[in-house]
């Protein structure tokens, strides 16, 4: 018998990236744009070609963003010619990976396609449309903006967050706007476009699942084919870790069920609890010997579930992988670009890379965005990133009406069977905040009876994941509680937390001991550089105007003063402001997090609102616009440590806890000292610990470590081994906090300069701004607290030479004492 999986397969796939054009066709386009056709790029959006042709300014500086907002409001034609000849094939699809959004395709005059949605792919046969020699493809975009008013006058109005109703069309609900980025309405070819050629019979869809087994695992495959020749019988087989199974089709089945045992097959492991080995499977169709089509996937085994039974304390929402339980410490994810299409392979890795060096272990790709690229899914497959994807369906009453529905129903199905395969992928999530809008937000009333969601969030989605990948957990909603209580019942599945940056101080983080925090955070500016980069003002404050355009949260502003003024005196200076926002930002998410891992296994995740930008903004993000790491960034490597060491209150006392996530046992000594702040032990005290792999110990403070003499200038540490936390009796405004004094050692390293720096005072969050010595600096420690005669060691990695007195000088060098001391 032949071996088909030997032979190379008969369909032909050929690009169509080349030779587009673009014109704007109608709308309140600018003379300058008016009758202008540029080159296109295919993937690409409309913002790229006209950044590209130097017919638009970049869009994230100033206020370019509202000058722009003509072209969501603009019709656009993109065209191309390309050559075909017959081959001999039964049929030519024109298949499109992606289209941005309302789209008339027309192949040398003849309507082909006509596409509402950015979520799912098309695949027609052209064949009656193709023609011998040249062939004229043209895609006509309609005004997304006009498409999504008009379609939202057909459902009716729906609750939502934000002005333009981005509920009534299927397109990233970002792209009109959001709290933390800009509104683009682009339209264009996004992912790829070609033309297939094929005979007899196509792989349709592949879905798979490596199960882990006592022997090792079994990889499960589910093929669906499309047929040209119902009359051919065909073979389809499957080769992993160089094991093969095969299935007969007969004539008229379009669907076979392979498995394949794999023995010994390696378990594929969240980062920092294992290896991610990983297995490549290939799938070749062939009739009679004749090659057809084949597919690959890469997998992992590995199993998952959430665990969702109540208990003493509520009902938990509690990650297993392998039947081990994870202690999540994740971030959100929003698009990386609001010109998604600049974002590539290179581009993810290097943020997935800084989020694996910040002590991630999950990225929840957020509703209001897009399905990411594989790429994205690829590397955190490698990483051992664990991946969340909701639903694109956020913040929002969305109709259940046709056309809608049915979108909605086809985006979901592509996007099962394609991100299913990979191992990292440990939920699919319904919705983002649209159960809350319903129970808290006062949508009932507002809706008056219409449809809200409810049927996709309940029963299509559940239906589909159980029906297409029924080993992948699925949540209707983030928050969600299991049972029916409250999506903001601590005690019930998973919260988001808001009310700290929208009213309260962050220290009532602290009144939380919920099960499980899926979103909370707090806000602050960009890096130097990027925030300089983008905003021109002179001179440039809080309130500057383009301050303002980049402050897209709702009362951000006056909430970025309320957040700060407990903690820390206002400065009067810009960059005096620019740090204490950053710094107020990186504790109050740090407090939070060190909070919610100390009631580990009762809490068991948080995920912070959120790891990137997606242009130069005051947001939420630990990453900015330009990728530059914020003091966030060195919050989250601070808090997410494999173990930590933090002080706690209980009640009306205080607590050291050690938290172990790692597989082996941590054995010491806790030394205990309460110390003034020039470094003098008050009270001493040292007890044996010994904490199990995953484990979390609470040990309470005696009442000499816990009660200060002067609570303005007293702390306590707690150390075990290399690890320690810290306490501190008053807020730093409220304590004699007394101006940093430092002592440097610098010495050139590979790749950079190494700072050694040494406190002769109480030194509290010592930081490096290094951006403002070089726009492309990088150094991954930051948030120091230095006792007296203590050392800090930084290590700033820089490709070219660096200027020293600007790299040591006051605008770089930070701490929290200029922000007490005056």
């Amino acid at each position: 018998m032949t071996d088909i999986l030997a032979l190379a397969p008969s369909v032909i796939r050929r690009d169509l990236h080349e030779g587009w054009s673009a014109r704007a066709v109608s709308g309140p386009v600018p003379e300058s744009v008016a009758g202008v056709t540029i080159p296109a790029t295919v993937p690409g959006c409309i913002h790229t070609d006209l950044l590209a042709a130097g017919l638009i300014d970049d869009p994230y500086l100033d206020d370019n963003e509202a000058a722009q907002r003509w072209i969501g409001l603009t019709d656009w034609t993109y065209e191309t010619t390309f050559t075909w000849s017959a081959d001999g094939h039964e049929r030519h699809d024109l298949v499109f990976d992606g289209l941005d959004t309302v789209a008339t395709v027309t192949l040398n005059g003849r309507v082909v396609l006509e596409s509402a949605n950015q979520h799912r792919t098309y695949r027609v046969d052209a064949r009656a449309a193709l023609v011998e020699g040249d062939n004229v493809l043209v895609v006509a975009f309609s005004s997304p903006v006009k498409y999504a008013g008009a379609r939202s006058m057909e459902y009716g109005a729906r609750p939502r967050p934000y002005p333009l109703p981005y509920e009534a069309i299927r397109k990233s609900a970002a792209s009109f706007g959001w709290d933390w980025g800009i509104a683009t309405a682009t339209s264009g070819i996004w992912r790829p476009v070609r033309l297939e050629s094929w005979s007899i019979a196509r792989i349709a869809e592949v879905r798979v699942d490596a199960a882990p087994t006592p022997e090792g695992g079994v990889l499960r495959a589910d093929v669906r084919v499309e047929r040209a020749d119902a009359d051919r019988a065909l073979r389809l087989a499957v080769e992993i870790d160089g094991r093969t199974a095969e299935a007969e089709l007969a004539t008229g089945t379009d669907a076979a069920h392979i498995e394949v045992a794999v023995p010994g097959a390696a378990l594929w492991w969240p980062a920092g609890y294992g290896e991610q080995p990983l297995y490549d499977v290939r799938l070749a169709l062939s009739a009679e010997d004749e090659p057809l089509d084949e597919a690959t996937r890469r997998v992992g085994f590995r199993s998952a579930r959430w665990d969702t039974t109540p208990d003493a304390d509520g009902t938990p929402f509690a990650l297993h992988v392998n039947d081990v339980p994870v202690f999540v410490k994740g971030v959100n994810w929003i698009p990386d670009d609001a010109l998604v299409t600049r974002v590539d392979a290179a581009r993810y890795e290097r943020r997935l890379r800084q989020a694996q060096a910040a002590g991630i272990n999950l990225i929840r790709i957020w509703g209001g965005g897009i399905y990411e690229s594989d790429d994205l899914f690829r590397l955190c497959d490698e990483l051992g990133l664990l991946t969340w994807q909701d639903f694109l369906l956020a913040c929002a009453a969305y109709p259940e009406e046709e056309p809608l529905r049915g979108e909605i129903e086809a985006e979901a199905r592509d996007q099962i069977v394609r991100l299913s395969a990979h191992p990292s992928l440990v939920l699919l999530c319904g919705s983002n905040e649209n159960l809350m809008g319903f129970a808290e937000w006062g949508w009932q009333t507002a809706l008056d009876g219409a449809t809200w969601g409810a049927h996709y969030y309940f029963e299509l989605f559940p239906s589909l994941v159980a029906e297409l990948a029924p080993h992948i957990p699925y949540a209707p909603g983030s928050p969600f509680s299991p049972n029916g209580e409250g999506p903001s019942d601590d005690a019930h599945g998973s919260v988001h937390l808001w009310e700290q940056w929208n009213r309260q101080d962050w220290l009532t983080y602290r009144d939380h001991r919920p099960r499980f925090v899926a979103e909370f955070g707090w806000q602050g500016p960009a890096t130097w550089t990027t925030l300089r980069d983008a905003v021109s003002d002179d001179p440039l404050t809080p309130e500057s105007p383009g301050m303002i355009v980049h402050q897209k949260a709702m009362e951000g502003n006056t909430k970025l003063t309320n957040g700060l003024l407990p903690h820390f005196r206002m400065p009067r200076d810009m960059e005096g402001w620019h740090w204490a926002m950053q710094l107020n930002q990186a504790l109050a998410v740090r407090t939070a997090l060190e909070h919610f891992r100390s009631w580990a296994p009762l809490t068991m995740g948080a995920i912070v609102w959120q790891l990137n930008d997606c242009w130069p903004v005051t947001s939420w993000a630990a990453i900015d616009g330009a990728e530059r790491l914020k003091p966030l960034w060195h919050a989250l490597k601070q808090a997410f440590a494999p173990r930590i060491v933090t002080i706690q209150p209980r009640g009306d006392e205080l607590a050291v806890v050690l938290s172990n996530d790692t597989g082996e046992t941590w054995e010491g000594t806790l030394t205990t000292a309460r110390r003034g702040f020039d470094g003098t032990a008050i009270a001493e005290d040292a007890q044996p610990f010994s904490i199990p792999p995953r484990g979390t110990t609470t040990l309470p403070l005696r009442p000499e470590l816990a009660t200060p003499d002067d609570a303005a200038a007293e702390l306590v540490v707690a150390t075990a081994g290399d690890v320690r936390g810290l306490w501190f009796f008053a807020e730093p405004r409220d304590s004699r906090l007394a101006p940093a004094v430092l002592d440097f050692e610098v010495r050139p390293v590979d790749g950079g300069t190494e700072i050694e720096i040494t406190a002769r005072t109480l030194v509290r969050d010592l930081s490096l701004l290094v951006d403002k010595a070089h726009p492309d600096a990088v150094t991954e420690d930051g948030l120091f607290t230095l006792l007296p005669g203590e050392t800090a060691v930084f290590r700033v990695r820089h490709p070219e030479p660096i200027d020293l007195p600007a790299l040591l000088s006051e605008r770089v060098i930070r701490t929290a004492n200029e922000l007490v001391a005056r």
